[in-house]
């Protein structure tokens, strides 16, 4: 199977993140012998952890470049981070509001350009004609219009993994009805260790996507009640 993950941060090697990251852990512990690892991390000082976080797996992937839209590309990205935030800067991000919300102090954000790559030019090169079983996507504020981007009618994708908390009350809508189109389904917590993605199946699933919608009204601390009454499989 096939996994893929953008914005890897430094795997399960952070101390910041208490050495635990979601997509690692999920991919880890699947009985798969035949695994295949794409990650991609836009922060260089980053790469050496992702390599140390999956040697002990053959068929691994890490790609040291920015993913955006076609819409806000550019060859080169200029990406903040805040000193504070060191050594890993989880908050590694093209929006300096995004970085601003978390760390006040002005003078302790920086910032790097990283090149660039289209999402479906990435995908394209990668998994044409090829399906991506577990699709996971975390790029600190860049998610939305990345998502949007991904041409759906082209790259199969079973499951799809994303952060929910930077979007705003449209954007949950508009991505919705995106995957709606594509007969995505709601599926619940995506695999992010604090509960801080959703995830869509490609399936059908009508009364898990009722659910989805009485969700995007309400607190994310009310979440895990409406879950319990998804359908799984």
């Amino acid at each position: 199977m096939i996994y893929v993950h953008i914005g890897a941060g430094a795997g399960d090697l952070d101390a910041g993140a208490l050495f635990r990251d979601g997509f690692s852990e999920f991919v880890k512990q699947i009985d798969d012998d035949d695994k295949r690892i794409y990650v991609v991390e836009a922060n260089p000082s980053n790469i050496s952890k992702l390599e140390e976080t999956w040697k002990n797996y053959k068929n691994v992937k890490i790609f040291n470049f920015a993913i955006s839209s076609s819409v806000k590309y550019e060859k080169k990205i200029k990406f903040y981070y805040s000193l504070n935030d060191a050594p890993h800067y989880q908050l590694f991000s093209n929006d300096i509001e995004h970085v601003k919300k978390y760390y006040k102090d002005l003078n302790r954000i920086k910032f790097k350009y990283i090149d660039c790559i289209k999402i479906n030019e990435f995908l394209d090169k990668n998994f044409n004609d090829k399906k991506i079983n577990y699709f996971s996507i975390d790029i600190e504020g860049m998610d939305y219009e990345v998502i949007q981007d991904i041409n759906l009618k082209k790259f199969e994708i079973t499951n799809f993994s994303f952060e929910h908390l930077q979007l705003d009350f449209n954007q949950k809508i508009n991505i919705l009805k995106k995957f709606l189109k594509f007969n995505y389904s709601y599926n619940g917590s995506g695999i992010d260790h604090n509960n801080f993605d959703w995830t869509f199946k490609k399936k059908i699933n009508i009364w898990n996507n009722l659910i989805f919608f009485f969700i995007i009204f309400i607190s994310k601390k009310h979440y895990k009640y409406l879950n319990k009454l998804l359908i799984k499989d």
